[in-house]
């Protein structure tokens, strides 16, 4: 299995097939709910493939010089249960730490908060919807100590 961070047109692809797979077709979320106005050109998905199937993905987005924003983490169905999320938001917490970035965020739906808080990410708001979910904002620190 590869890791693969950028914006080329066919790392951008792998990482729309894993979330149409898991959101749209396994979830029933709506398409244009999905993608969204945050997928712009510039927007770099991490994308883990194996060999060249792109198997688990999440995006980033760097808010303001102390802030990275990550979200739309999607695994799979066959390929759960193999830490490839928390592979992926750790690549991602590091390029935010290497911009300079002290603090992460993530969009949580409520039913995958406890992972993100397996992962030190602590509860900053009330819960709110996203496209009729329950959802929450997590954050965490990233300096390092």
């Amino acid at each position: 299995m590869k890791l693969h961070i950028g914006n080329e047109i066919w790392n951008k692809a792998g990482a729309f097939y894993v979330r149409m797979s898991v959101f749209v077709l396994e979830r029933n979320m709506e398409l244009a709910e999905e993608f969204d106005q945050q997928d712009t050109a510039a927007i770099e998905y991490a994308v883990i493939y194996d060999n060249e199937h792109p198997i688990s993905t999440g995006r980033y987005e760097i808010l303001d010089k102390e802030t990275i924003r990550i979200g739309r983490i999607a695994t799979l169905k066959a390929y759960r249960g193999r830490a490839l999320g928390r592979t992926i938001i750790q690549a991602l917490e590091e390029i935010g730490q290497k911009k300079g970035c002290t603090k992460a965020l993530i969009h949580s739906e409520q039913t995958a908060a406890s992972f993100y808080r397996e992962l030190g990410y602590k509860t900053a708001s009330e819960e709110f919807y996203e496209n009729n979910v329950p959802c929450i904002l997590l954050e965490k620190s990233l300096e390092q100590h």
